[in-house]
């Protein structure tokens, strides 16, 4: 697969190191996670490529491919053996080739230049997005809503504020076992 800098509205004079950089975290993604993570990865690479000044021009495009790789990693509880896929950190910095603190170093300054933590629903998984604990809170007169239990009219408003990640439909009421 061929990453294109004007595909993700990158500025030409970051393109070629945007594109090293995300071609290293997608192909890993793609040979030891899945596609989800190899698209996000994409993404969050390009969204460091776009941050002025980028921070990808200072450094080892593999170091920034680690930290791509592990900031999703934190983000979507990669290391959490309950998680498929699930990779252990020393793992990730281990096929990676990078020294273990460095890469959560990194991974540290990704996330506090973006604003990221473990709640961020931008880069969750898409495939777990319907179960992330706070993609779907909302505040209404102050009160925080499951917008999931909220009529599908409110969903649509809420969706098209960009406030919850879709609509879904309100979870169906559970019925006692007549036996």
């Amino acid at each position: 697969m061929t990453i294109r800098g004007e595909d993700y509205r990158v500025p030409v004079a970051v393109r070629p190191v945007f594109e090293q950089v995300a071609g290293i975290a997608d192909a890993f993604c793609r040979e030891h996670l899945d596609g989800e993570y190899a698209r996000l990865s994409v993404a969050l690479t390009a969204k460091l490529a776009r941050k002025r000044p980028s921070p990808l021009l200072r450094g080892d495009r593999r170091i920034w491919a680690s930290a791509v790789v592990y900031t999703l990693g934190r983000v979507n509880f990669l290391s959490d053996p309950s998680q498929t896929p699930h990779l252990p950190t020393e793992s990730l910095a281990r096929l990676l080739g990078v020294k273990q603190t460095t890469m959560a170093n990194k991974g540290r300054v990704v996330m506090d230049l973006l604003g990221l933590d473990h709640f961020d629903t931008e880069f969750c998984l898409p495939s777990r997005l319907a179960s992330h604990p706070t993609a779907w809170l909302v505040s209404i007169d102050g009160l925080p809503y499951d917008a999931r239990t909220l009529p599908t009219e409110i969903q649509a408003e809420l969706a098209r504020r960009g406030l919850i990640p879709g609509i879904l439909a309100p979870p169906r009421p559970t019925t006692p076992d007549p036996t």
